[in-house]
């Protein structure tokens, strides 16, 4: 069902446990029973068939987070595509709540699988707003990393876009994804991210896209993040 672009492999786990499912009209509750494309599969006796696969980028704004229902009220980027008439998407990769920038989203469960996997590498790009004006000594050791929580914490590459009199705006590349990493890279020398904007995945730039708004991704840049073998 997953594969099919219907829902996410959590989703039709559960239905299939809930007995919803049936596969060439019997019903299934093993989520693990093989398959084939070519297989009759049926949730709640509606046939399933393969969606179109879409492929999408958002430039997110600062406050919203990145789920389809928030316990708490909060605004989500779902939110975002209300009446668009799109298929099931999920987001690929998150951004928290106080970060903004480009995310991606699709239905293509395995495409979503290989670029985020951390073998994949792909590069991700990140200008932050910091509350210092930090030397080229703090920039290296900032690139170089450090432990925190079990966990190294580094960075590809960290460089000084601008400064002003008392904050100053630095690119950061990381090639791995950590929980709230470049947050937590940060604290451990003592600067606070001011702002947080994901600019860049690969080779696929935010560029103009404005603020809330999203655009379906070209063939070629669905192939230029697809770096792992097929």
């Amino acid at each position: 069902m997953s594969k099919r672009g219907l829902c996410s492999r959590s989703q039709a786990e559960a239905a299939i446990r809930a007995g919803r499912v049936t596969l060439d009209g019997r019903v299934v509750r093993d989520p693990q029973t093989p398959t084939s494309a070519e297989a009759s599969i049926a949730i709640d006796d509606e046939a399933v068939v393969s969606v179109e696969r879409r492929y999408l980028m958002l430039n997110k704004p600062r406050g919203t987070v990145t789920t389809a229902n928030d316990e708490r009220g909060r605004d989500t980027v779902y939110a975002l595509f209300a009446d668009a008439g799109l298929p099931w998407i999920a987001p690929v990769g998150r951004l928290d709540k106080a970060s903004e920038g480009l995310l991606l989203f699709s239905n293509d469960s395995e495409w979503a699988a290989r670029i985020s996997a951390p073998e994949s590498q792909i590069e991700k790009t990140y200008h932050v707003q910091v509350d210092r004006l930090p030397d080229a000594d703090l920039l290296a050791r900032i690139q170089a990393g450090v432990r925190d929580d079990d966990e190294w914490l580094a960075a590809r590459s960290v460089m000084e876009l601008r400064r002003g009199e008392k904050n100053a705006w630095l690119e950061i590349v990381l090639d791995e994804g950590r929980n709230r990493q470049i947050r937590r890279l940060l604290a451990a020398f003592d600067i606070s991210v001011l702002r947080l904007i994901r600019v860049a995945i690969g080779p696929l730039q935010l560029d103009n896209l404005a603020k809330g708004q999203w655009r379906d991704l070209g063939d070629d840049e669905i192939r230029a993040l697809d770096r792992l073998p097929t």
